[in-house]
């Protein structure tokens, strides 16, 4: 019997060890499991954090580059300014001699600024035979309705070509190209337009074709002379004028506006110093430079463009709330005619308001730009001496 109860015992003493080992291996295991669980966790973190320190490296590593490209195009500008600044330079060196430390009598000074006054009237009248000046607006013809309410479109001024150009709205880089007017009025849009992508954003409405070159404003009031037919960056300058403000009130997004006439290549802006009236400039075509510089009576409030015929300029203007726009003040560099004694010019009755006027001086046509319709406007011209 006792025998009985000793074997019981140690089968129960037996079995008791077997379940606490059991309980034992359950615990082990469900430790090691959970450290696998943390090792996946832990394992999937630091992949998604590796992923996104990767894609973080490659966004930087792209916009270092685009930082290098940017510095590189500003140093290869700031050379070419430093090489145009020496040649500046070096011209003024031989143009003047160095100046005697003398008072000079205020009559001998009102002189020779006299001089200089009638050397430049004598330079720009001979320049070109032409005196002509705005009669009247004969007839207007509306071509087409393409883009928003400002924009640009124009012909090559200097001839020699039928192409269009349409620059629409005042902050873009796609250039339109037709390969004439017909295929521009007969287009859809801008289906048969040939794209031309500059390599900078325009600012504005005051750009011109000139020669198979583009001529626009950036930021900074760098003019950009772009060639059509190579597709590159022939020049650029940054136009000299201190605390300049929008050259029309009208069209605020205007700093400077580009025309071309009989002359050559002028630019119309404004600056604070000039009492909020419009100045005007000569500009070389072929190296930008500026020939000479006045300022006008012109003012620019309600002005809404304005361009170049003859070496005159003529500024239109209208009312904040668009009305009929007419040429309201004029000034020529050749002191031919006055502001006085020049008549009141209205255009054709529009609802709208000009955001760019163009001169052909080989068509003897205005391209208009009004509330998104592209007008021509025809002259009758005068002598100027007939005033």
């Amino acid at each position: 019997m006792r025998a009985l109860i000793l074997l019981v015992t140690l089968a129960c003493f037996a079995g008791a060890q077997h379940q606490a080992l059991i309980d034992y291996l359950e615990r082990r295991l469900l430790a090691i499991e959970d450290r696998i669980s943390l090792w996946h966790e832990q394992t999937n973190r630091y992949a998604s954090e590796l992923r996104e320190l990767k894609q973080q490296m490659v966004a930087q590593l792209e916009n270092l580059d685009k930082e290098k490209e940017l510095l590189r195009g500003n140093l290869d500008g700031v050379g070419g300014r430093l090489d145009r600044v020496e040649r500046e330079m070096d011209y003024m060196e031989t143009q003047n001699g160095a100046q005697p430390c003398v008072d000079i009598d205020d009559k001998l000074v009102e002189q020779q600024v006299t001089q200089v006054k009638e050397k430049n009237k004598a330079k720009y009248s001979k320049l070109s035979d032409c005196s002509d000046m705005i009669s009247s607006i004969k007839a207007m013809k509306i071509l087409k309705k393409l883009g928003g309410s400002k924009g640009m479109w124009t012909k090559d001024v200097a001839g020699g070509s039928e192409k269009v150009y349409v620059l629409n709205g005042t902050d873009e880089g796609t250039v339109y190209e037709f390969s004439s007017v017909q295929e521009f009025t007969s287009s859809q849009g801008v289906s048969l337009a040939k794209t031309l992508n500059l390599p900078s954003v325009w600012k504005g409405t005051g750009h011109l074709v000139y020669n198979h070159h583009l001529y626009y404003v950036k930021e900074q009031l760098m003019v950009v002379k772009y060639n059509l037919r190579n597709a590159s960056v022939a020049d650029s300058v940054v136009f000299l004028a201190e605390d300049h403000v929008p050259v029309y009130s009208l069209t605020p997004e205007t700093v400077i506006d580009l025309a071309v006439d009989e002359e050559g290549l002028w630019a119309i802006y404004a600056t604070r110093q000039n009492d909020m009236h419009i100045s005007l400039a000569k500009m070389d075509a072929n190296t930008l430079d500026i020939e000479q510089m006045w300022d006008t009576p012109c003012p620019k409030e309600n002005a809404e463009a304005a361009f170049v015929i003859c070496g005159t300029l003529y500024v239109v203007y209208n009312t904040p709330q668009p009305g009929r726009s007419r040429i309201q003040c004029l000034f020529d560099v050749n002191g031919l005619v006055s502001n006085e004694d020049a008549p009141l010019i209205y255009f054709p009755k529009r609802y709208g308001a000009h955001s760019s006027l163009k001169y052909n001086p080989h068509e003897r046509l205005l391209y208009a730009w009004d509330d998104g319709y592209q007008i021509v406007y025809r002259m009758v011209m005068k002598q100027k001496l007939e005033v």
